[in-house]
C-alpha cells in the first residue's frame, strides 16, 4: 500500500516502513504525527484530497541540511555577495497509512 502525500509545498509518494525528510515541522522529536493532505492512496485520486485518508508518522529528528553557497556577482559594477543557507529538515518514519 502507498499513498501521495503533500507537506511544506511539495510531494512525496510514502510507504509504511519509510523514512523521508521533510520541510521542518512543529513537532519534537519522537512525536507523533498526521498527515491529512493525502492526494492518492492505492490508485484512488483525490480532488484535491481523498476523503478520510490519513498518514500516520513520528519524527525521528529536526536538524539542518548541508550548507549550501549563494554568490551573486555584478561584473561592471564591481559587486560581490557570498552567502550561505542551511535548509531546516525534519526526518519522519511513517508508521501507517489509513484509507
Amino acid at each position: 500500500m502507498f499513498a501521495v502525500i503533500e507537506t511544506g509545498g511539495k510531494q512525496f509518494i510514502v510507504k509504511e516502513g519509510d523514512t523521508i525528510r521533510v520541510e521542518k515541522l512543529p513537532a519534537q522529536k519522537s512525536q507523533d504525527i498526521e498527515f491529512d493532505k493525502v492526494l492518492m492512496v492505492d490508485g484512488k485520486v483525490g480532488k484535491p484530497y481523498v476523503e478520510n485518508a490519513r498518514v500516520q508518522a513520528t519524527v525521528i529528528n529536526n536538524g539542518k541540511a548541508k550548507k549550501i553557497i549563494v554568490f551573486k556577482f555584478k561584473k561592471r559594477k564591481g559587486y560581490t555577495k557570498k552567502q550561505g543557507h542551511r535548509q531546516q529538515f525534519s526526518e519522519v518514519k511513517i508508521n501507517k497509512i489509513i484509507a
